[in-house]
């Protein structure tokens, strides 16, 4: 007799959020300010099963539901978290002001906060120092969202970087504001006049798009992206780290990463993190490039030249002699969800079962970039990670005794 197939997936795990990382602040939501190694759950603020999106900023996090309410947490000296004081903030809290206004995305930068509404209206909070919250004559802060009322148009996608933030419209068009990446280009392209959308406190078009549509926009800590409806990446600001797949230091208008960066397929989705960012194009490859001295890239550098920026001839003003390329990282073909840090990456990947004993989906979380005691410069699933910070734990006491160092009783 036949052994019988287990073809039937077993049921899923009830849904439940996890968090782990850094935490002076309380951005995890967990109710202590103690930096976590591993992966801890989350108490029930919301259905778990029910979460749309979870994003972070410099050291404040935000997740919003499938019925669009809005949960945040962390630092709030600058009123980021939008609830009307400016005390932290240690467990998941709705934000009160936005009751009743279903919201679609919220992105957040290094102190402040940009929340688009699922009727495409555009809110910030937090630090207005650089008019990163496009209010031009507001204060230099804002503890509860205000509209930013120059933004008439209905928006489908907000980014927001270090100082700066931008907003693409129904119509393909793309508005930046804050002057975060004004500095890097008086710096790295001296006597250029910079186009207004680098220099403005409120929102501006960003020019150089006009002959294509925008579907999502992209910010990181000093450069901007932009997705368009035909699978075109365009970029622009600081290429310090070759985020910019350019030759250029800084890029003061949009540039277009031409297709054969990315083996001349449509780019379908791309993520960012502060300096590299991942695209992933139609046939389910994935793409990394920019930063890599954390191992963010996903794969091994030939040497630290490959990604360090190298000294700078002053009569070529605007040039890079050097440039980072995409390049592919087979291990995530196919992932079905990619997140960006600051510094590192994580990946989820479906991969259907082959055994014959055993069938359905299986799914493995990869992730890439620095750990508390390593850098990991290819992705690794969390289960091995986890057995890695485990041994790395139990090390630890012979580690310092070994080199010395106090070892704690």
């Amino acid at each position: 007799m036949e052994r019988e197939s287990n073809a039937t997936a077993a049921a899923p795990a009830a849904a439940a959020l996890f968090a782990w990382g850094a935490n002076s602040y309380g951005q995890l939501g967990l109710g202590h300010k103690e930096d976590v190694l591993l992966p801890q759950q989350l108490s029930d603020f919301c259905n778990p099963g029910c979460v749309k999106s979870i994003t972070g900023g410099g050291a404040h996090s935000a997740v919003v539901t499938d019925e669009g309410s809005l949960f945040v947490c962390g630092l709030n000296k600058d009123g980021q978290l939008g609830l009307g004081h400016t005390e932290d903030v240690l467990y998941f809290t709705p934000c009160k002001s936005l009751l009743g206004c279903p919201i679609q995305q919220v992105a957040c930068g290094w102190d402040f906060t940009i929340i688009l509404t699922e009727n495409g209206q555009v809110l910030s909070c937090g630090s207005n120092s650089f008019g990163q919250l496009g209010i031009p004559h507001g204060p230099r802060r804002c503890v509860v969202p205000q509209a930013i009322e120059l933004l008439r148009e209905k928006v489908v996608s907000i980014a927001a970087g270090l100082r700066h933030a931008l907003a693409a419209t129904a119509s393909g068009t793309v508005f930046q504001w804050g002057t975060g990446l004004a500095s890097s280009g008086r710096r790295l392209c001296p006597g250029q006049t910079l186009p207004l959308f680098l220099t403005a406190k409120e929102p501006s078009r960003v020019t150089g798009l006009e002959n294509s549509q925008a579907v999502c926009v992209l910010a990181g800590s000093d450069h901007s992206a932009s997705l368009t409806d035909a699978g075109e990446l365009f970029v622009w600001g600081s290429n310090k780290h070759g985020q910019l797949a350019s030759q250029a230091a800084f890029l003061p208008v949009p540039q277009k990463i031409e297709a054969h960066c990315f083996q001349n397929e449509k780019v379908a989705a791309v993520w960012n993190g502060w300096t590299h960012l991942v695209a992933q194009t139609e046939t389910g490859k994935v793409f990394t490039w920019g930063r890599a001295d954390y191992g963010q890239l996903g794969r091994t550098l030939e040497s630290h030249e490959d990604w360090k920026p190298k000294k700078q001839d002053p009569s070529l003003r605007c040039s890079r002699p050097s440039k980072s390329t995409p390049s592919s990282l087979h291990c995530l073909m196919g992932a079905t969800e990619v997140s960006c840090g600051s510094e590192h990456n994580l990946a989820v990947i479906a991969r259907l079962a082959r055994s014959a004993d055993w069938g359905g989906s299986s799914l493995k979380h990869y992730f890439a970039g620095p750990n508390v005691m390593c850098k990991e410069a290819e992705p690794r699933t969390a289960e091995e990670m986890r057995k890695m910070r485990l041994k790395e734990e139990r090390d630890l006491p012979s580690d310092r005794a070994r080199l010395g160092w106090p070892v704690p009783a």
